[in-house]
C-alpha cells in the first residue's frame, strides 16, 4: 500500500505516518530510492492503530517505543503503570484546582491537628541538590544509600531523617532540595556529604498520610502551618520541612508517612 492507502486503512494521518517511521515506531516495508516514497504491507495496520491508540493516552512518543518493542503481557503491564502514574497526576490538578477555587471564593480549608515538640541539640549529615520532579527518585536512591553508610543513626522521633525544601521542586523550579539524616556521632564527614550541629529548638508539625502526601494535596497544610506560627507569634527558624517518619514505598494509603513541620525559634 502507498502511504496515503494504508492512512486510510489505519485511519491516521500521513503526517503522523511519517513521524512514526522517523522515529521506528512504524517503519514501511519499502521505501523507493529514486522518490522517497513509503509502502507499507497489511500486515503492519494493527501495529499502526495500536501506537495511534497510545497517542490517544497522551503517551510520550519515547514511552510508546518502549511499549512496542515489548511483548504482549510486558507491554500490557508497561501501559498500566503508565495509566496508574498518569491518573495520580491528575489527581494531583485536581486537588490544585480545589485548593485555588477555595483561595479565590474565601471558602475554608480543611483543618488540621498542628501539634509542637522539643527536639534536642543533633548532628546531623546533610546532602543537597538542585534538581527538578522528574530528578528527585534518582536523587533519593543514591543519597539514602549514602546516608546509610556513613555511620549509626538516633533513636526516635529525633532521628528520623529528613527533607528540608528551601524551594519549590517542580517541572520548572530546581528548588534546592536537602537530605537530613541525624546521627549519633560525627567520626568524619565522607565525601559529597556536609554536617553541622542543629541547635535544639521546638517544631510544629501536622501528621500527613500517604495517600495526602502529593504536593499539591499539601498546600493546604502548608498554609495552616503559616497561619498557626503567626497566630501565635512565633518565628520560624528554617525552611519547610518533611520528616520521614515511615517508608513510603510500602505504606498503604492511610499510614502516617510524613510529619510536615516548621522549625521555630
Amino acid at each position: 500500500m502507498t502511504i496515503g492507502e494504508f492512512a486510510a486503512r489505519t485511519r491516521l494521518s500521513v503526517k503522523a505516518l511519517r513521524l512514526y517511521d522517523r522515529l521506528g515506531l512504524v517503519r514501511p516495508v519499502r521505501t523507493d530510492p529514486d522518490t522517497g516514497y513509503r509502502y507499507y504491507g497489511a500486515g503492519q495496520v494493527e501495529d499502526a492503530q495500536f501506537v495511534g491508540l497510545l497517542r490517544r493516552l497522551d503517551m510520550p512518543l519515547a514511552v510508546i517505543a518502549e511499549v512496542v518493542a515489548r511483548p504482549p503481557a510486558q507491554a500490557a503491564q508497561a501501559i498500566g503503570t503508565y495509566w496508574a502514574q498518569a491518573e495520580s497526576v491528575i489527581a494531583g490538578r485536581r486537588a490544585l484546582v480545589s485548593y485555588l477555587q477555595a483561595r479565590l471564593t474565601g471558602a475554608s480549608m480543611p483543618s488540621y491537628d498542628i501539634q509542637t515538640r522539643a527536639i534536642p541539640e543533633r548532628t546531623v549529615l546533610t546532602i543537597s541538590r538542585h534538581l527538578h520532579a522528574a530528578e528527585t527518585d534518582a536523587f533519593f536512591a543514591d543519597a539514602f544509600a549514602r546516608l546509610r553508610a556513613a555511620g549509626p543513626g538516633l533513636p526516635g522521633i529525633a532521628g528520623c531523617p529528613y527533607l528540608v525544601f528551601y524551594g519549590e521542586v517542580s517541572d520548572d523550579s530546581d528548588g534546592p532540595l536537602e537530605l537530613c539524616r541525624p546521627v549519633a556521632a560525627a567520626t568524619g564527614t565522607p565525601a559529597g556529604l556536609e554536617t553541622r550541629v542543629e541547635p535544639a529548638h521546638d517544631e510544629a508539625f501536622i501528621r500527613v498520610l500517604s495517600k495526602d502526601l502529593a504536593w499539591p494535596a499539601l498546600l493546604p497544610a502548608v498554609d495552616a502551618l503559616e497561619a498557626w506560627t503567626r497566630a501565635r507569634g512565633r518565628e520560624p527558624r528554617g525552611a519547610l520541612r518533611q520528616v520521614l517518619i515511615a517508608d513510603q514505598r510500602t505504606a498503604g494509603p492511610d499510614t502516617p508517612v510524613v510529619d510536615l513541620s516548621v522549625p521555630l525559634r
